[in-house]
This record gives C-alpha cells, structure tokens and sequence, in this order.
C-alpha cells in the first residue's frame, strides 16, 4: 500500500485552513440612511451629550431611587431580556465549535453466534456442533473536519456574534425602557394623588357650603332651588372624586407589576408632583445614532443578515470534509491494548452540490428578503430615535408657558369662588355663578397638575430618548440568575 498521501495529509490540512481563513467572508458595509443627517436638533445647540448615569435622581426622591433600584433586579422584562442576551451568545459558541474539528472517543463490545449450516455443502449434514460464537472488542478515537474553504462556516458564526451583540442592545434598551417606565408610573401615582387631594378638598367646601344652603332655604332667606343645586353639585364632586380614586388604585397595581410585586396596590410615593429638572444636552444626531440602544440593535441585525447572505451565496460551493480514525480491534479483551491490534483509517470528501430541488436558492433568496428587510427596519428605528428628541426638545418650552399660564388661570379662578359666594349671601349675584366659579376653579387647579405632570413626564421621555444613562451591556451579562434577585411577593421596604 502507498502511504504517501497519509504522510502528506497534515501538510494538506495546513494548507486548507490557511485558505479557509483567507476566504472569509468579508463584514457587510455600513447602512447608508436615505436623508441626511442636521448638524444639530432643532432649535439647538451643538453642546455635546454628557450620559446622566441616574438621570432620575435629579428629581431628588429616595423612595424613586429604590423603586428603580428594585426594577432593575427584579422586573420580569428585564429578565427576560438577559435570558435572550444569553441564549444568543451561547448560539455564538455553538457556531464556533462547527469551525473546529470535532472528535469522540468510543468502545464497544459484542459477542455473537451465527450458525454454520447455511455454509454446508448440498450433501452436508446439519447438526448442532455447525455454530460459531465471535468476541469482538473495540477501543477507538474518531475525528471529524469540515474545514471552512469559503468562509461560510465563518459567515454564521460573525451573523451569531452580531445578533448576540444585537440583543445586547435589546437588553440595554429594556433597562432604559424599564427605568423610564418606573419614574414614568411613579409619578402616574403622584399626580393621581395630588388630583384625589384636589378633589378631597374640593368634596370639603362643596359639603359646607351645601350645609350653609340648606340652613339658609330652612329659614326661607334662600330658595329651594338653591339648595338642591348646592345637592347636585357635591354629588358631581362626588362622583369625580372616586373616579379619581379608581385611577389611582390602577396606576399603582401597574408599578407593583413593574417591580415584580404582587399587584396589591399598596406602594407609597410622594404626595406633591416635583420641580421639572433642567433639560440635558441633546448632543448632536449623528451621536445619537451611535448611542441609541434600539438604533444599535436594528443596525447589528443589519450586519448579521449580510453575513447570513454571505453564508447563503457560498453554499453554492464545494464543500471538504476530513476524518480519521484510530484505536484497537480484538476478539479477547484482555489482549485489546496489543500494538498488533491497532487500527486506524484516514479518509477525505469532497462534495458539489448539484442538485437541491430549488432549495440553496430559496435560501438565498430568504437571505436577501431577511437583509432588506432589516435595512428598512433601521431606517424606520432612526427616523423614530431622532424624531422623538426633535419633539421633546420642541415641545419642552411651550409646556413649561402652558404650566404658567394655568397656574394664573386657577389662582384667579379660586379667587373667584369667594368672590361670588359673598356676593351671593349679599343678595346681589345669583347661586348659579356660585356654581360657575366652583367649576371653573375645580377644572383649572386640576389642569395646571396636569400640566406640571405633561411636563415631568416629557422631561422622562427626552431622557430615554436620548439614550444615555448605563454602562454597554455585555457587563450586564456577568450577571448571575442568584443576583438578579428572588421573585418574592412581600416587600416591606416599599409598603406601609
């Protein structure tokens, strides 16, 4: 037997794999978005984004703080993210180890008895001493290798690294979203409060003033009429009043689910809606699209697709695959180790595709619909990402003058109600401006809350918009399941 081929092969995989390495394939270029990009956002200036890492601590409320510290371990969302983020970067190695060659160690034993008979001659007897029993014992080391000669192989594992990579970035921007949703329902609950206190005072003076009414029509110095609309009215703030409650009793069971809680409706915030923080630079929009997780994202899933095609098209291409084998064969086990009974075999495969039935090009084109499909994707993401800042920032003045604005419009209003009550125990206005003022003075202080809460809650939104505020993912990673916290139902920190 000529063993030259077999002492050349370690050679012949050398030269493989240098190719196999020199044909990967090459990184997708950059998205090219279809408009082009200001210098900076509208009504702007160029001031460089400086990250808040706990943006949220501007609003200087310690109860807020831990509620954010316990979303950001506990949320289901969150979670769930970082169970994905660690499924992808498995899926990485696991496209890896089919780069590498793969070996297994074996060892089987049988032993087998055939019958003779069908061996005798046309004349030979059967009898029972024509059988034959065999041992056979086997020890073996089998190695298997598809080398990489195009690079596709290579083209899955760089597609798997940039989608581990893509929800990495999910995960970073669910911990946004989550923070951002926590101080968002947070203060959902202060104002749902600060507008039940509102109405609980409102309810007060609306019950004494009906009291006083009804006094006065008891004595005749007012009419009947009066008094039942003194009736009406309360029963109006009444019912407003418990409309209000019902809202805040379900904005605080959605913060319980946030947190991870059982949805008791118990937390504890603050009572009065605080200042509006200073805005922070908005930075220019270029950085914004290097910034924004989501943006990130939908770009790495760009860049895993045009690996994914790339895999795809050199399907097309032959493809060699190496394997050996090497180990023992004895038909006694005591003796399976003997250098006489080693064996070993070498073999080597080429294979062409030449016919799939359509399939290697269905594949492809999938590839190419998967690709341009993400590409669309991250120009929607973009376009969403900048033109939520360009609103915030646009918005942000003209809230801050609507805030003022109610702010004298119910003042005045208030001032109004005492007014027309005293001038209608004079006699000279009728019960029905009583009512008007009461109304007028209900509905603007009510608004001008509502205000100071649009303005909070733009002030949170141009925060996760911007984009900023944690350290890259893949730290988040190390994280262990034990760390993330237990899904315990009973938190006394945050209930009283």
């Amino acid at each position: 037997m000529n063993f030259s081929f077999y002492k050349s092969l370690p050679c012949v995989v050398l030269v493989m794999a240098i190719l196999s390495s020199a044909c990967s394939v090459a990184p997708p270029a950059e998205p090219q978005l279809p408009f082009a990009l200001p210098e900076t956002f509208d009504g702007t200036l160029a001031d460089g984004y400086a990250p808040v890492e706990r943006w949220w601590k501007d609003f200087d409320d310690d109860q807020l703080n831990r509620f954010v510290d316990t979303a950001l371990l506990r949320n289901p969302g969150v979670a769930q993210a970082l169970a994905r983020a660690r499924v992808a970067e498995a899926r990485v190695r696991l496209n890896r180890g089919d780069q590498l060659p793969q070996a297994g160690i074996g060892f089987n034993s049988a032993r087998q008895r055939q019958n003779m008979s069908a061996m005798a001659g046309p004349l030979g007897e059967l009898t029972d001493d024509m059988a034959f029993i065999s041992n056979n014992h086997n020890a073996s080391l089998d190695v298997s290798w598809e080398l990489d000669l195009w690079g596709r192989l290579s083209a899955l594992t760089s597609a798997a690294r940039a989608e581990f990579l893509a929800s990495a970035e999910q995960l970073r921007g669910a911990r946004q979203s989550v923070v951002a949703q926590v101080v968002q329902l947070y203060y959902d609950i202060v104002h749902a409060r600060a507008q039940v206190e509102l109405s609980e005072s409102t309810v007060e003076a609306l019950a004494e003033m009906s009291r006083q009414i009804g006094n006065r029509s008891q004595v005749g110095i007012a009419s009947p009429a009066d008094a039942k609309l003194a009736e009406a009215n309360l029963g109006s703030a009444e019912a407003g009043l418990e409309q209000r409650r019902e809202a805040l009793a379900r904005t605080l069971r959605q913060l319980d689910i946030l947190l991870g809680y059982y949805p008791a409706g118990t937390l504890q915030t603050a009572d009065a809606l605080p200042g509006v923080p200073a805005a922070p630079a908005a930075g220019v929009p270029a950085e914004l699209l290097e910034r924004r997780p989501d943006v990130r994202a939908a770009e790495l899933t760009l860049l895993a697709s045009g690996y994914q095609l790339g895999a795809a098209q050199r399907s097309f291409l032959p493809s060699l695959s190496l394997s050996g084998s090497a180990g023992y064969a004895s038909g006694e086990l005591s003796g399976l180790f003997d250098s006489s009974n080693l064996v070993w075999s070498i073999a080597g495969q080429i294979m062409q595709p030449v016919f799939q039935g359509g399939r290697l090009v269905a594949q492809v084109d999938i590839a190419e619909g998967q690709q341009d499909e993400a590409l669309h994707g991250y120009v929607e993401t973009a376009l969403n990402a900048l033109a939520e800042v360009e609103s915030m920032l646009a918005v942000d003045t003209v809230l801050e003058r609507r805030e003022a604005s109610l702010d004298l419009s119910a003042s005045a209003a208030e001032e109004a109600v005492h007014m027309s009550y005293n001038r209608y125990q004079q006699g000279i206005d009728p019960f029905l401006n009583v009512l008007e003022s009461q109304q007028r003075a209900l509905n603007g202080r009510s608004a001008h809350i509502t205000a100071r809460h649009a303005r909070i809650e733009n002030r949170i939104a141009l925060h996760l918009a911007l984009g900023g505020g944690f350290e890259p993912t893949p730290k988040v990673l190390a994280v262990t399941p034990a760390a993330a916290g237990s899904f315990s139902t009973n938190p006394p920190e945050e209930r009283r």
